[in-house]
């Protein structure tokens, strides 16, 4: 509510150093009705009033003030606006008390309850667009109170530009709105839709508010009556809001280089997480490497030790040859032709070994690569076993689909079997019109046998008017033979169409048809197939969207677009 007693002793924030506390004193009570008597000096006494409704009145002259100086200052502004924008701060404290005015007091187990959150929350009942602010001022960690997340709702709403439709929705409803508010306050009254009248000029405003690094609990709704009083320091500043502007601009350009690096910050950070996170993998890939390298060494310092094995025996094996040599040279001195060939066999023996060692090191570095080869060969494994994985679920997938097509397929072969059974029960009672043709046949012939019977007698009777009973016996052997005709005629094209319908009538199945008979448009799960009761082709929904009664059935049925002009056209060749 808007009272004198709102300011405080102090000067209030943001004033001009000339403008003190009370002069926002006196202007609180000249708004509020109450100051110096409520009337201007000089004038006459004015009548008692309501004050709920001088309440309203101030209310709505504060947000006709308050929305006009933030639609000029943001215009000649020309930036987006945000949180710290002076007007802007001095609307939300307006529309706040203009929402509180009237307020019911609802009491809660441990204290009273007074807050705007109540019908605010309303709005997304109402208005479905409001439901995603509504969410996200639930989803703010940093609001713990009501108010919090009404003054929260209100932002969103200004930056969504819907705030006036917002509210619009809500004082339509005005017996959803008696539960919140009395029957005096602004919402319940005309004020109430002055003011979201002059909402809508907001929608020209951008705004860019960041609420959710923003303390909205604790924020104290003072109205600052300084912006909108003027004094002569004010008239002649135009250099000092210069500077102002000036100040503001560097301001602004500064907020903007502090986002870019904060922008910088947050993608140096990720890669910083990206790095780190692939240098672990590395780290592990090293791990593994160095476990690969202990093994092979392992299996060579195993190899190695085979071949000094071999070279311990081959040394041995030259000894006892060297001894046996010795011995040889010694006993047989005379014989060097065979001591020369026993040395050159110790020779070959010694290159074949040496042979065998250049072999066993080759087949080392043989399997060292057949062992990076399988290796590669388990990647390329594990990578067929992922796409045949993956062609599996495709598989899956279809198989779902086959099986939902083969249930939709037993659903028509059921839908025809009733078909069947309702051709059966027409057969049944083309049969018993038959039986009531033949009777009604037989009712004519004994007719006529008593009308000639009666002509005779009244040849016998009266002979005078033999001519003219003569003459009318006549016509009426005519016209009843005329009529049996007729009647016969058409009771037998009805037996024949009906037969024919039966018996030479070809009731196409579902799969034998891909396309319309008429229009050859190919069917598929928007285009249906449909049967013509008739000639029993298969069609789609255009060309067969007709229903005449048949022989075969009383009830009007589905027929194609041919089969109901030719019946069309014999039914009316037909009538008399």
């Amino acid at each position: 509510m808007l009272v004198a007693g709102v300011w405080d002793a102090e000067r209030a924030p943001g004033s001009p150093p000339g403008q003190t506390a009370a002069s926002g004193r006196l202007l609180g009570e000249v708004l509020s009705g109450r100051g110096g008597g409520g009337r201007l000096p000089g004038s006459s006494p004015p009548a008692v009033k309501d004050p709920t409704a001088v309440e309203r009145a101030n209310l709505l002259n504060m947000a006709k003030l308050s929305i006009k100086g933030l639609i000029e200052s943001a215009l000649s502004f020309g930036r987006t606006l945000d949180s710290d924008y002076p007007p802007l701060q001095q609307f939300f404290v307006v529309m706040e008390h203009c929402l509180k005015h009237g307020l019911k007091v609802r009491k809660s187990f441990l204290s009273y309850n007074k807050t705007i959150w109540g019908p605010l929350e309303l709005v997304e009942k109402l208005y479905p667009e409001a439901e995603e602010i509504a969410a996200s001022v639930r989803d703010l960690p940093g609001l713990k109170t009501p108010l919090g997340r009404a003054r929260a709702w209100l932002r969103l709403a200004l930056m969504q530009k819907k705030m006036a439709d917002y509210l619009r929705c809500l004082i339509i409803q005005r017996d959803l709105l008696s539960e919140f508010y009395e029957y005096h306050a602004l919402m319940m009254e005309e004020e109430g839709a002055v003011i979201v009248g002059l909402l809508v000029g907001l929608n020209v405003i951008d705004a860019n508010l960041c609420v959710k690094g923003e303390d909205l609990d604790s924020q104290v709704g003072v109205i600052d009556f300084s912006m909108y009083l003027k004094n002569e320091d004010d008239i002649g500043s135009k250099e000092r809001n210069v500077q102002i502007a000036a100040i503001l601009d560097q301001k602004n350009y500064v907020e903007e280089l502090n986002r870019q690096l904060n922008s910088t910050v947050s993608s140096l950070h990720a890669r910083v997480d990206s790095l780190e996170k692939s240098n672990t993998k590395l780290i592990e890939e090293l791990a593994i490497a160095k476990n690969n390298i202990i093994k092979l060494q392992e299996e060579n310092h195993q190899l190695r030790s085979e071949n000094t094995l071999i070279l311990m025996k081959t040394q041995h094996h030259l000894e006892v040859t060297k001894v046996d040599v010795e011995a040889e040279l010694q006993t047989y001195r005379h014989s060097r032709q065979g001591l020369d060939e026993m040395y050159n066999e110790a020779r070959r023996q010694l290159r074949e070994e040496s042979q065998l060692r250049q072999d066993i090191e080759n087949e080392l570095m043989v399997q060292v690569s057949m062992k990076h080869e399988i290796e590669l060969a388990m990647k390329l494994l594990e990578k067929d076993i992922h796409e045949k994985q993956d062609t599996l679920i495709g598989l899956r997938q279809q198989l779902d689909e086959v099986k939902a097509i083969n249930i939709e397929m037993y659903q028509k072969l059921q839908v025809s079997d009733d078909a069947m059974k309702e051709k059966n029960e027409i057969v049944s009672r083309l049969e018993d019109k038959t039986n009531q043709i033949t009777a009604t046949m037989k009712q004519l012939e004994q007719r006529l046998q008593q009308a000639e019977k009666s002509q005779m007698e009244a040849e016998n009777e009266d002979k005078k008017f033999k001519q003219e009973c003569m003459s009318k016996s006549e016509n009426l052997q005519k016209e009843i033979s005329r009529k049996e005709k007729q009647l016969s005629k058409l009771k037998i094209e009805d037996i024949k169409e009906a037969n024919k319908a039966l018996q030479g009538q070809v009731w196409l199945k579902d799969k034998e048809a891909t396309h319309c008979k008429l229009c050859e448009k190919e069917f598929s799960l928007s285009k249906r197939k449909h049967h013509c009761r008739n000639c029993g082709e298969i069609f789609c929904n255009a060309c067969s969207d007709n229903e005449l009664p048949l022989p075969s059935s009383p009830k009007p049925v589905r027929v194609c677009d041919s089969c109901h002009a030719f019946l069309i056209q014999r039914c009316s060749s037909n009538m008399p």
